[in-house]
């Protein structure tokens, strides 16, 4: 199964380092937050990757261009006709689609260019900000024995974000970005979606969070896989540091690998 990556957006509350690199280019430890979200999934043995990029993505072209020579011991020997020697390679078993899905798109315009790479298949979609413990096989699971559309991973911050309101049977009931709530769950990411989802979005103006999966909702076909372990996002400053302390205290909750 393929792993869509939202990599595009601004990043403006994060701005101290996004003026420079793309949010998901912001480094947890020594590597952007990016990696180590691709990490997670790596071990869970999903390998394909479709990165969505936008704002500064040639950073993210150029990583990727360069992440062997990033992962290696290399020697140039400027007297052997500029020869470059690789020693002890270390690769990840990665294939990383990289998609220029354009500077102002949405979040749903951004997955609607990607569907040719994607085809007729369920897909699995994050965003390029936050991490998590999530169990993606059990996720996965999940959404196959639910026959619904679309499963989101559904977890606790707080106050900070929109709510959901979920029934008994872990359909979502209502989809309420942003409300001003306390407590409630909030869509994490780390979804399973089925390709119908590319027929609700319309246009690069369509928001994925808005008209699809509130149209899903009232059809009952949005299901909440709830975690209550570790999820944080990247949104500011402070959280970034937050995530470099547990890092370098090796505390890191999402290193599952």
């Amino acid at each position: 199964m393929k792993v869509v990556i939202l990599a595009g957006g601004f990043g403006t509350r994060i701005s101290e380092e996004s003026h420079l690199k793309p949010k998901p280019m912001i480094e947890i430890g020594d590597k952007p937050i990016l990696w180590h979200i691709m990490k997670i999934y790596s071990h869970y043995g999903y390998n394909d990757f479709i990165i969505c990029c936008g704002y500064k993505g040639y950073v993210i072209k150029e990583y990727f261009a360069d992440y062997y020579l990033h992962c290696s011991d290399v020697t140039f020997d400027f007297t052997n006709d500029n020869k470059m020697i690789i020693h002890n390679n270390i690769a990840e078993p990665w294939k990383v689609t990289l998609v220029d899905t354009g500077l102002y798109t949405q979040t749903g315009g951004r997955v609607k260019r990607i569907q040719q790479y994607v085809g007729h298949e369920k897909f699995m979609l994050t965003y390029g900000d936050g991490v998590s413990d999530v169990d993606l096989n059990e996720l996965v699971q999940f959404h196959n024995k639910s026959n619904k559309i679309a499963t989101l991973t559904a977890i606790q911050p707080g106050g900070k974000f929109g709510v959901l309101e979920i029934d008994g049977n872990q359909n979502i009931a209502r989809f309420a970005e942003k409300a001003k709530e306390d407590g409630g769950w909030i869509n994490g990411g780390f979804m399973v979606l089925e390709p119908e989802i590319f027929d609700l979005i319309k246009d690069d103006s369509t928001i994925l969070e808005r008209e699809p999966l509130e149209r899903l909702t009232q059809k009952g076909e949005l299901l909440a896989y709830k975690h209550s372990g570790f999820w944080q996002c990247m949104d500011t400053q402070r959280d970034k540091n937050h995530l470099d302390s547990i890092w370098e205290k090796n505390r890191a909750p999402w290193k599952v690998w």
